[in-house]
């Protein structure tokens, strides 16, 4: 029922504010939540693994009573933030090619780039499911020419690392520093947090 009128059409349309009951139990709306992760090494970015390995869900299962959702991957080795939300059309803005979320990693790598292998992920590398496209390419400030950072907007499946190797370079370590505009700032490796009022406000207006 709701607000004490039994419904029997499909698709009625719920507003905030009604109260809704389902076989005398009152149904509330879930709360969204929004918790950033800042993901070690050695976990995997899945729900639930059938063999048993460390996933990223153990680490923010406390966060909430919610059950939240991570927004995108990175693969086992690679650290930095990850987003989990139980916001379904957030999500699926972050990921969508066409709202392209920027993402800005940190990358080590087995041997020195040169200014030329830059030039490469900035005019375009060929792999074998399309040309990956890197938005900045640039040497760490006074670090080591084995580091460089890179900003993209591709969501693709190791995307940093398979555009390395198509360049005969092997990344040792990546660390995604920013995501959709949120940073790493005070949070430490392992740790999560809720987001502000102010950063969800923002990721939702992000076009």
């Amino acid at each position: 029922s709701v607000n004490g009128e039994q419904v029997v059409e499909m698709g009625y349309k719920v507003k905030p504010g009604d109260v809704v009951k389902y076989d005398g139990e009152s149904i509330n709306a879930e709360k969204k939540r929004y918790v950033l992760l800042n993901k070690p090494k050695g976990f995997i970015t899945t729900m639930d693994d059938p063999f048993g390995r460390k996933t990223v869900m153990g680490l923010v299962k406390k966060a909430c009573k919610e059950r939240v959702y991570p927004v995108g991957r990175l693969d086992k080795e690679t650290t930095g933030l990850l987003l989990f939300t139980n916001d379904g059309d957030l999500a699926k803005k972050l990921t969508h090619p066409r709202h392209k979320s920027s993402k800005v990693y940190h990358v080590e790598l087995n041997k020195k780039v040169s200014r030329e292998d830059l030039q490469k992920l900035l005019t375009g590398v060929k792999l074998e499911d399309g040309t990956s496209l890197f938005d900045k390419a640039e040497f760490v400030k006074d670090g080591d020419p084995k580091e460089v950072g890179v900003e993209l907007h591709s969501g693709k499946n190791r995307i940093v690392r398979r555009t390395f190797e198509a360049i005969d370079l092997i990344v040792t370590k990546l660390d995604r520093v920013t995501f959709a505009g949120l940073t790493k700032k005070d949070l430490p490796r392992g740790m999560y947090r809720h987001l502000t009022e102010k950063e969800v406000a923002f990721l939702k207006m992000t076009k």
